[in-house]
């Protein structure tokens, strides 16, 4: 029989074979981390999509199918190994060229999609924004088709008017996302101004709520665009609402017409019958006319001290502020025969084309 090998040499030999199998570990790991941290193989920028449900596996294979990713399970490994769980947020991305795969779970970990943006300009009505939220491509419709009532429930104000609730500004988004979260942004944005502004108005005013402050700003966002005039507008509408004159906002007729307005006011319309029609009737219209900004809520709330009682558009972008009806029709009267001259110049052949 021949004789086993001495314990101490049994020994050895198990420690050896632990060392190699620790030094086979050390430089596979070692390999992993490098691979992790080494450059990827896309030459341009990759963009792929993060699903509700999707696991890192099936995110991994399809970077590799899209060529941002070598080798998706030593990736896997790795992170096992090291005990990184990456939560992955919803939404796309866009891996940049040649991005490491550590590069690529950082995005994800830290939820860097690619946003999208979406502008609403001050003035416009709620039907231009709902106009606009249904065109982007990029935006899921969830209300298409529905009544303003609808859409208001939904968004979990029932017998709201919505014309006016919706701040205008430049929200972004990540694309999928629905026109009824935009809305709840756009909502509550102008929910918070609209309590600042109202907190920080000039007492004595002749507005019995906040609601009729968002009312009066629409008006003044619709009668100028130039920024020093709009308290100065503010002070004209507050003076007339003191005296209990109509407030006589070419505006407020203008949305009253809604799709019969055409680019340009007759005397007819000054008498449809509408409770926007502020020609016909006193105080200000039911709700607001479209969606006003920030400048225009402050001037609402803190208008100019004035005497003014009269505006009218001098054709150069402003206003004529006028204290008397007598100074307010000699300036009027300016501004129509300015209006007949433009026309006429217009029409004229040495006027070249119109725009």
């Amino acid at each position: 029989m021949g004789k086993s090998a001495p314990p101490r040499r049994r020994l050895r030999i198990l420690v050896a074979l632990l060392v190699l199998l620790v030094l086979i570990a050390g430089g596979a790991f070692a390999l992993l981390s490098y691979n992790y941290e080494a450059p990827g193989p896309a030459p341009r920028t990759v963009r792929v999509q993060v699903k509700a449900g999707d696991t890192l596996h099936a995110v991994f294979n399809r970077l590799r199918a899209l060529g941002a990713l070598s080798q998706p399970r030593a990736v896997e490994l790795y992170l096992r190994l090291t005990g990184v769980a990456p939560r992955m947020e919803i939404g796309v991305y866009d891996i940049p060229a040649y991005s490491s795969p550590a590069q690529i779970v950082r995005m994800f970990q830290e939820g860097r999609v690619v946003l999208d943006k979406l502008t609403v300009v001050e003035g416009t009505t709620f039907g231009q924004f709902l106009a606009e939220l249904d065109a982007d491509p990029d935006i899921v419709p969830s209300l298409r088709g529905k009544s303003d009532a609808a859409v208001m429930a939904a968004l979990g104000h029932p017998g709201q008017k919505p014309e006016g609730r919706f701040f205008p500004d430049t929200y972004s988004f990540s694309p999928g996302t629905t026109d009824l979260t935009i809305l709840r942004m756009a909502y509550g944005q102008m929910s918070a101004e609209l309590a600042k502004v109202w907190h920080e108005r000039r007492r004595g005013l002749p507005l019995a709520n906040a609601y009729q402050a968002l009312i009066l700003a629409s008006m003044i966002e619709k009668e100028t665009g130039v920024a020093d005039e709009r308290a100065r507008i503010a002070g004209v509408f507050v003076n007339r609402l003191r005296r209990n004159m109509p407030l006589q906002s070419d505006p407020t007729v203008i949305y009253a017409l809604g799709d019969r307005y055409h680019g340009q006011l007759f005397a007819r319309d000054l008498a449809v019958k509408s409770p926007y029609n502020t020609y016909l009737h006193t105080g200000l219209p039911p709700t607001p006319i479209c969606l006003p900004g920030l400048a225009s809520l402050r001037a609402a709330v803190r208008p100019d001290k004035t005497r003014d009682l009269y505006f009218v558009a001098t054709g150069k972008g402003g206003h004529h502020f006028s204290r008397t009806l007598a100074e307010h029709d000699v300036q009027l009267r300016k501004y129509i025969r300015q209006l007949r001259k433009d026309r006429l110049a217009e029409r004229s052949p040495a006027a070249g084309p119109t725009p």
